[in-house]
């Protein structure tokens, strides 16, 4: 389920990425016409008309960017598909559909003399046809309501599942026009249709089921305007927050708070308190979360990070428009969107406390904040901006740590992209070049029963172990190759061996057009032990001089009581059998790789050279349990830094030794000393 949220999370980033450089131009038009007397004129006009076609087609473009981000090698066939998705279900929700399908027909049976309304509901002609409209359905399916960002996405689901599940079926001769990515578009459509006759009778349950919890949140004070808040944000995915916005805003239960704010016809020291708490936040909270996962994102990463966070949280100061940000991190992180929610239901309760009144036209951003500073009913709002510097340190902070406890992927945190793979430094073909050699050396796809990885070795079932050839696996660029028994093969590569095991998989499963192995030269043309190695330093390091990583005594690499480090197949180094299990950098250096176990990590020291940490042997088996990884990839540290904390009595307990080999990867003639 992670994955598929994570997933989810990437693809949304190329639609969102766009919003942004729209709620500004929007911004900008606002604020020309709030300066002048609320008059447009030609260049609000042009602005605001720019800005909205991006804004109020979100949902469209969340529809096919979703559609192309979660298609498996897309080709511009699932994007279709996510527009045909779209199309289908906005179309039959559409108001003039709805109105057909769900309401009474009066042609042939009018009301009797003397029947009432129920009040809301009317009777309006359609398509010739006099109907009786409910005010759940006219709320519900009003235009644009149920057009929001949850649609969008569905919508982009649809697609792109349709598409990965029938982009290769052949269909009989007869219907072979049809067959493959044609049938794609034919097939949502059908999904589409079901999916939307069951949002028919759904989404008005759901829509006036939230419009009744806000008439009952009311008469709570302070705690119903935070519960309002609370669920305004957590609605936000869902598109559902307009119901709760209708109930507070505007006329619905009589509170009308956006409308008299405006109007200047509330009640000072009373309008504007379901407004108010959306400022902080939004000016501020926001963008101290954006500056916490700019500084946890991953070295290599900080710039593409730092592009999104910061157009983000320029749109939510300015503007208020918070979807760049909050769509940047709700579905790679989602509990930190949950703390957002409790955030902004805090900040709204505050607010409803203190003498602070604030209301907008367009949200809670430093435009509106200006516009209506000098309106009668606003109360103090300077409070606003010192409400803010305290939501900007608590985001900051708090986002922080839990990205850093958690290990979550924000921006810039993501895993490495698989489709990254064939961008590699082993060989001219990259790791897919290394992947197709080693698929051959290992006695071709048919051979190869599982394939797995840990930090720096493949690990893998083979069908027939005897015909597998080593020197042709050094030459590929393995440093070795161990037979545990049975059908166990493992080939030790180094710390960039995610890459390759990722290539391969594409490989055996025919994602990539992979080249023959005939054709990829060879790493290592002389296939001796003392010349195979992934990368090797131009200047060699005689002597690696590393502060002990972890509490304990020192021994010798030789005697680890595992073939793999003792032999020096994986490079020299030493070994600590640790007293205390907290983990530190042996040097200043560069994260290169944390396992997803958290048993190794592997780091680049500043002169290049790569050393691995691999505390316990074996330890890959107990799936992280009793590790907790305190930095990522592509973090800096310093010598003593703390990286890791282990738990040496659940490795003992779960029978595995907690010795813990230091190996240097890329320089065979380096000699290690722990100090």
């Amino acid at each position: 389920m992670m994955k598929f949220l994570q997933n989810l999370g990437k693809s949304i980033m190329l639609p969102v990425a766009v919003l942004p450089v729209a709620a500004i131009l929007v911004g900008i038009a606002n604020w020309i016409i709030g300066i002048n007397d609320d008059q447009t004129n030609v260049v609000t006009s042009f602005l605001q008309t720019a800005g909205l076609a991006i804004l109020d087609n979100m949902a469209l473009l969340f529809a096919v960017g979703v559609s192309i981000g979660m298609a498996r090698k897309s080709d511009g066939t699932s994007a279709l598909a996510g527009l045909v998705s779209w199309l289908v279900i906005t179309s039959l929700l559409a108001p003039s559909s709805v109105m057909t399908l769900l309401s009474r027909d009066y042609t042939s049976t009018p009301l009797e003399d003397g029947a009432t309304l129920a009040e809301g509901e009317k009777i309006v002609q359609e398509h010739g046809q006099w109907m009786l409209a409910s005010p759940d359905i006219n709320a519900a399916f009003a235009p644009g309501s149920f057009q929001n960002a949850f649609i969008g996405i569905l919508c982009g689901i649809i697609g792109a599942a349709c598409y990965n599940r029938f982009k290769s079926v052949k269909l009989p001769d007869a219907l072979s026009f049809f067959s493959g990515r044609r049938s794609v578009a034919i097939v949502t459509a059908g999904v589409s249709l079901i999916v939307g006759l069951v949002l028919l009778f759904l989404w008005p349950l759901i829509y006036s089921g939230l419009v009744w919890f806000g008439e009952h949140i009311v008469d709570l004070g302070a705690v119903g305007t935070g519960l309002y808040g609370f669920f305004n944000r957590l609605l936000i995915p869902f598109g559902l927050h307009h119901a709760l916005n209708s109930v507070f805003w505007f006329d619905v239960a009589g509170i009308n708070d956006l409308n008299n704010f405006l109007a200047g016809d509330g009640e000072f020291g009373v309008t504007g308190q379901y407004m108010t708490g959306f400022f902080p936040v939004m000016m501020f909270g926001l963008p101290g979360a954006a500056l916490a996962m700019y500084v946890t994102a991953k070295t290599k990463r900080k710039k593409i990070a730092y592009g999104i966070l910061l157009s983000g949280a320029v749109s939510s100061f300015f503007v208020g428009v918070t979807e760049p940000l909050e769509f940047a991190f709700m579905f790679l992180a989602p509990p930190l969107y949950l703390i957002h929610a409790v955030f902004m239901g805090i900040s709204m309760a505050i607010s409803s406390l203190l003498p602070v009144r604030m209301g907008f036209g367009f949200s809670g951003g430093f435009v509106d904040l200006m516009l209506n500073w000098t309106n009668p009913l606003a109360e103090n709002p300077w409070i606003i901006l010192v409400m803010g510097a305290v939501w900007f340190v608590i985001y900051f902070f708090v986002f922080r740590w839990v990205i850093l406890k958690f290990r979550l992927k924000t921006p810039g945190r993501e895993d490495d992209d698989p489709d990254d793979v064939d961008g590699g430094d082993s060989g001219s073909a990259g790791f897919v070049g290394t992947a197709v050699k080693f698929i051959d050396a290992l006695g071709g796809k048919s051979n190869i029963a599982e394939l797995d990885n840990c930090a720096t070795r493949l690990r893998m079932e083979i069908n027939d172990p005897s015909i597998v050839d080593e020197p042709a696996l050094k030459r590929a660029g393995a440093a070795g190759t161990i037979k545990p028994g049975g059908r166990s093969v493992q080939v030790i590569y180094g710390l960039n061996v995610q890459f390759v095991k990722d290539a391969m998989e594409k490989v055996l499963a025919g994602d990539i057009e992979a080249p023959a192995a005939a054709d990829v030269p060879d790493v290592v043309p002389d296939a001796d032990e003392s010349s195979a190695s992934v990368a090797v330093l131009e200047k060699t390091a005689e002597t690696v001089v590393l502060h002990r990583p972890i509490p304990g005594y020192a021994i010798a690499l030789s005697e680890v009581p595992d073939a793999t480090f003792s032999s020096g197949m994986m490079g020299p180094g030493a070994a600590v059998v640790p007293t205390s299990g907290e983990v530190t950098a042996p040097a200043d250096a560069t994260v290169v790789t944390v396992f997803p176990t958290g048993h190794a990590i592997g780091l680049r020291l500043e002169d290049g050279t790569e050393v691995l940490i691999h505390v316990g042997l074996d330890t890959v088996k107990m799936k992280g349990d009793g590790f907790e990884p305190l930095v990522a990839a592509g973090d800096t540290v310093s010598r003593g830094q703390p990286i890791l904390n282990v738990d040496l009595g659940k490795i003992e307990a779960a029978g595995y030794l907690t010795v813990t080999p230091v190996v240097v990867m890329n320089n065979k003639s380096a000699v290690v000393e722990l100090t």
